[in-house]
């Protein structure tokens, strides 16, 4: 019988170290095919048009034109654009954790009446096309005056933003302990204080990968900074890639340097905050 139980346990590990190795390899494809998409930008961004055409997609030009980026920086006005969308962006994430947290907080921890109705009126707004809010909005902005303003770019990415945010805490304040919270309370610690010292440090980890998510959408977002703005010195980037399509010609170059320039922002952020974003996700999916 030892020798049986010998060749089971033995022929385990070279079954595992097979299985690793199949799911490395398949990890190491699906990862090189993620990268493509960036390669063939990065490429396209140092060509010129006659280049684009008619080179191979991921041709390497004999001349890298980098002065594309030169040209987009200078004579695009990309650097206005870069930095409103900085600040719209960074606005509307603090804003949306800062709302949605209270809300949560309120739904989780607090006893009140019709407290489910509001929670599933919040869900509703998920349920809610953009497309069909463009007039009612646009009408609205404009009889408040804020027409034109980044204001109500700052406040549709907030309302938009919060039902999903509110989704992403709820599971994460369940599975909170009580017992630190009412020690709080015992030692004389006001709701206001409990909040912010205590409750809120403990939700970094959720919250910090709710905003990524809310920053990937304000960063890409176009339709509402296409409708609601129309001064030309505070548009974002996604807009302001328009400028260098012409009626009869189209710098392509350009436009890929610019896409270039816009998505770096997002993977400098996915690299700092990789790891709170994998504890944000874990933590959120644990419930009581």
């Amino acid at each position: 019988m030892r020798p049986r139980t010998g060749t089971g346990v033995s022929s385990r590990p070279i079954g595992r170290t097979i299985g690793y190795g199949i799911l490395y390899a398949a990890l190491a494809v699906t990862a090189v095919l993620q990268l493509l998409p960036l390669l063939w930008l990065l490429l396209f961004s140092l060509k010129n048009n006659q280049e684009i055409f008619n080179l191979a997609p991921f041709a390497v030009p004999k001349q890298l034109h980098w002065s594309n980026y030169a040209t987009v920086w200078e004579q695009g006005k990309i650097g206005r654009y870069f930095l409103n969308s900085i600040w719209i962006t960074a606005a509307s994430v603090v804003c949306t954790i800062l709302l949605a947290n209270f809300v949560t907080f309120a739904m989780t921890r607090m006893k009140w009446k019709l407290h489910k109705a509001v929670l599933g009126l919040f869900m509703v707004g998920m349920m809610i096309p953009v497309h069909s809010t463009l007039i009612p909005l646009f009408s609205l902005f404009k009889t408040i005056h804020l027409k034109d303003s980044q204001i109500s770019i700052v406040l549709s990415y907030v309302a938009f933003n919060l039902p999903l945010t509110i989704m992403i805490l709820i599971g994460f304040y369940y599975a909170l302990p009580r017992e630190v919270e009412e020690a709080a309370v015992m030692d004389g610690c006001s709701v206001n204080r409990m909040f912010f010292r205590i409750v809120l440090p403990m939700t970094v980890s959720v919250s910090v990968t709710a905003a990524i998510i809310n920053m990937i959408y304000n960063w890409n977002e176009f339709i509402f900074v296409n409708t609601f703005l129309s001064s030309d010195g505070k548009k974002t980037l996604t807009v302001g890639i328009q400028n260098f399509v012409g009626q009869y010609t189209t710098n392509w170059g350009a436009i890929g340097a610019t896409l270039m320039i816009s998505i770096l922002p997002i993977l400098v952020l996915f690299f700092l905050l990789s790891n709170r974003i994998v504890e944000g996700i874990a933590a959120g999916s644990v419930k009581g």
